[in-house]
């Protein structure tokens, strides 16, 4: 992605979202979106994979807090309004300085800046673009001089993709289009939504012989109907009836692999426990981690006259006493 597509391009538009709207409903915007039009729902569609790319590249500089507010600062300038004018009665701000200002992290500056910026043989708008986007040019700011560059690092670029819940425990080679361009990388087994990762020296190239910038990546996670992932853990919860769950019983509990296992609920477990099943949880290579079952004992929601007074004869001869004896005063406690 271009400079000029910054200028060109509506991001807020894109995702449906406006101008002051806060990250959460940038991200919720985003994720509908690319649930709807994502490639594996619009198969051989050229229009949802357009918009698909679209919403991508809109995501990835919303949703960078830095990035975003160069887009801002570009688009007020490039627009034209008050924040670009000269400054007012007295030399007040609001004017082109403070645009620098908001993009580069300073205040608005003194008369000296404001020659600085009017000088250097004639800098003008391209200048300004290629400092903010890694470009050449020939006059430049800061002292930058014809036939000479410091060594000028590139800038971070910022990318979105949105993963199944197999890809992300599995791990999967994934191409992105960042800054118009194809880049293939290896997302690692066990990524978790929302997590970010940084791809050393895929962002812009850098100036003068300086090393290129980072992609930083943002991964989103497809929900699972199942499982669901605690660091290398894999968590499932499983139903047992409460004859089940009293008495003991061993029960059968599927794996993401397809491969279900055998677990031993012992007698008198409570709901809530969790039994621990060692590696079967996601592969990675600092280690595998486990699968977690969470027992869930089921209250039955309709009884037969049988079965009713089963459990009340059971009710009458339990030793349970009351379950609930100290509840008030360990209520009461702190």
């Amino acid at each position: 992605m271009t400079g000029q597509d910054w200028i060109e391009k509506d991001f807020y538009a894109a995702l449906g979202v406006s101008k002051d709207a806060d990250d959460a409903a940038i991200k919720k915007a985003y994720r509908k979106l690319a649930r709807q039009y994502h490639p594996d729902q619009n198969q051989g569609d050229p229009k949802a994979e357009a918009k698909f790319k679209e919403i991508g590249e809109a995501y990835a500089v919303l949703s960078d807090a830095e990035q975003r507010q160069q887009y801002d600062a570009l688009r007020a300038m490039a627009g034209g309004g008050a924040r670009f004018q000269a400054g007012g009665p007295g030399g007040g701000a609001g004017g082109f300085e403070d645009v620098f200002g908001s993009m580069f992290g300073g205040g608005a500056p003194g008369a000296g800046q404001r020659g600085r910026f009017q000088s250097a043989g004639g800098a003008g708008f391209e200048d300004i673009l290629g400092q903010m986007f890694g470009g050449g040019g020939g006059a430049g700011f800061g002292g930058r001089r014809a036939g000479f560059q410091a060594a000028q690092r590139g800038a971070d670029l910022a990318a979105a993709t949105e993963l199944s819940f197999r890809t992300a425990v599995e791990g999967a080679t994934v191409e992105l289009m960042v800054d118009g361009r194809k880049v293939t990388t290896r997302i690692p087994a066990g990524v978790n939504d929302g997590q970010k990762l940084r791809i050393r020296g895929k962002g812009r190239p850098g100036a003068g012989g300086g090393e290129p910038g980072d992609l930083v990546i943002t991964v989103h996670v497809a929900t699972h109907p199942v499982f669901t992932m605690s660091g290398r853990d894999l968590r499932v919860t499983v139903p047992v009836t409460f004859a089940e769950a009293a008495l003991g019983t061993s029960i059968e509990v599927p794996t993401l692999s397809g491969e279900p296992v055998r677990v031993k609920v012992a007698a008198g477990t409570p709901s809530g426990r969790v039994l621990r099943v060692k590696g079967r949880g996601v592969a990675t290579s600092k280690g595998t981690g486990d699968l977690l079952v969470t027992v869930q004992v089921v209250v039955p929601q309709k009884l037969s006259r049988k079965a009713k007074e089963a459990l009340e004869a059971f009710a009458a001869t339990s030793d349970q006493g009351d379950v609930r004896a100290d509840l008030a005063a360990r209520a009461a406690q702190g």
